[in-house]
């Protein structure tokens, strides 16, 4: 299972002279560890649910190294960054031999649902830290930023990977809740995962699903 994520972090509609190399560094770094602990979520839950191959490959870990994919996590989030495309960005997907699991259709959604429950977690600590430090009157510039970003990257993440389509979490969820039959039949979209998502994203139904419950669960996490 992969992290996917829609590339357009809000200063990437800028033309290249404006383009803040500080705010790019931000978004990355940040982007980088939401990516790093969705994956490390699906790989402990797998885990824990009795199925030992992520943690055999190494990737139960809050390394991104380990769950870096050099074309999905690096090169496309930089292309976006000196593009006005649309990009879809992922990290190294994490394997998951469902044959090793106790209840393997319910627990297949357990390890899908992770990733999307660990963004929104993080999304919380994020919050949570805001308003901590808003209290306190120590909060601006880049640490503002930092967390800011943080809260909405995330939220992000989490809705975009809930869109039911494979090869997103939300799909792999969507799997293991159908009846087999039709679960088999529904499958057979994964070949077609990546044009469904971009067209998805060019008619503006993806942001019709994601936005919203970004913007609300935002202003209810924003001090």
């Amino acid at each position: 299972m992969a992290a996917f994520s829609l590339v357009l972090p809000s200063h990437f509609t800028r033309s290249l002279h404006d383009i803040d190399l500080f705010s790019i560094a931000i978004d990355f770094g940040v982007l980088l560890i939401s990516l790093t602990v969705h994956e490390a979520a699906h790989a402990w839950t797998a885990e824990r649910l009795g199925d030992r191959t992520a943690r055999m490959l190494g990737r139960v870990s809050l390394n991104p190294l380990v769950h870096i994919d050099p074309i999905g996590t690096v090169l496309l989030p930089l292309i976006a960054a000196v593009s006005h495309l649309l990009i879809i960005g992922w990290a190294k997907p994490v394997p998951v031999n469902t044959r090793n699991l106790g209840h393997p259709r319910r627990d297949f959604v357990l390890v899908a649902a992770a990733g999307p429950i660990s963004n929104l977690l993080q999304a919380t600590v994020a919050a949570a830290l805001l308003r901590v430090a808003f209290a306190g009157g120590a909060l601006s510039g880049a640490p503002f930023d930092v967390l800011y970003r943080a809260i909405q990257i995330n939220l992000l993440l989490a809705f975009f990977n809930l869109i039911p389509v494979p090869p997103l979490d939300g799909g792999n969820v969507l799997l293991g809740l159908l009846p087999p039959r039709a679960a088999v039949s529904y499958a057979q979209l994964r070949q077609y995962g990546f044009l469904i998502l971009y067209a998805l994203m060019l008619t503006g139904v993806a942001s019709a699903i994601v936005v919203p419950p970004t913007k609300l669960l935002m202003g209810i996490l924003l001090p």
